[in-house]
């Protein structure tokens, strides 16, 4: 494994013609492009939806699979679809609980060495898989009117804070954005009161942008309560 990581690192640094690198960045825009244009056709027409993340390493027999589960369930109860990073876990999970709630299942799968699989609850026309995150990444925030942010890993907490520095900066509209878990997250929570707050890296408002929950029926209630006074829309 060590060798292998030093051979990368040593191709990385060869030197190439300016003419093979071209040619490489330019196929490379040619795939990028493709992803979004395939993104974006086949998600324009999903109708509104909530986003669980989590943790591709969560079991089955977790209570927080079985939240995500029953979050998912009781959102489509209530007309919305959801979106998950397509894989097994939280993912799973989410996508399960949209199938039996008999809503939208979406799966937004990512090509990796390991972890990755794509879940077997997902609507077929609503697999996509992806090879780069940023892609990846544009087509929660933009097809999203809330996220459920489930305990996980540095991809789980990347997506959050993505997701609540688009809120801060006005990038796109405002929407929930729901952590569930307090033990899990409440230490977190606390770093960001104590510390980016006092040290005047962020402001009192923007503490407000995310709630923490314990429970799926309070993670379903904060989504419905945002939604019965405000009109969806676009994220951007």
């Amino acid at each position: 494994m060590e060798e292998n990581k030093e051979e990368l690192i040593k191709l990385a640094f060869e030197k190439t013609s300016l003419s093979a690198s071209e040619r490489s960045s330019s196929w490379k825009l040619f795939k990028i492009m493709a992803e979004f244009v395939q993104g974006f056709d086949k998600l324009e027409s999903i109708g509104p939806c909530v986003t669980i993340f989590g943790s591709a390493r969560t079991k089955p027999e977790d209570k927080f699979y079985k939240m995500a589960t029953d979050i998912a369930y009781k959102l489509t109860k209530k007309g919305y679809g959801i979106i998950t990073g397509g894989g097994p876990g939280i993912m799973e999970a989410g996508n399960k609980g949209a199938k039996e709630g008999g809503g939208t299942s979406v799966g937004l799968n990512i090509e990796l060495e390991f972890e990755q699989h794509a879940n077997p609850y997902i609507d077929i026309d609503k697999s996509i898989n992806f090879d780069y995150f940023f892609v990846r990444k544009v087509m929660f925030m933009k097809f999203s009117q809330g996220f459920i942010v489930m305990p996980g890993g540095f991809g789980t907490f990347d997506e959050f804070f993505e997701a609540v520095t688009l809120i801060q900066t006005k990038k796109i509209a405002a929407f929930p954005i729901v952590l569930v878990g307090r033990e899990y997250y409440g230490g977190l929570v606390e770093w960001i009161k104590k510390v980016m707050l006092e040290e005047g890296t962020i402001s009192e408002k923007d503490l407000s942008i995310f709630q923490l929950v314990d429970t799926a029926d309070e993670a379903v209630e904060i989504i419905n309560n945002f939604y019965s006074k405000y009109v969806l829309k676009p994220n951007f």
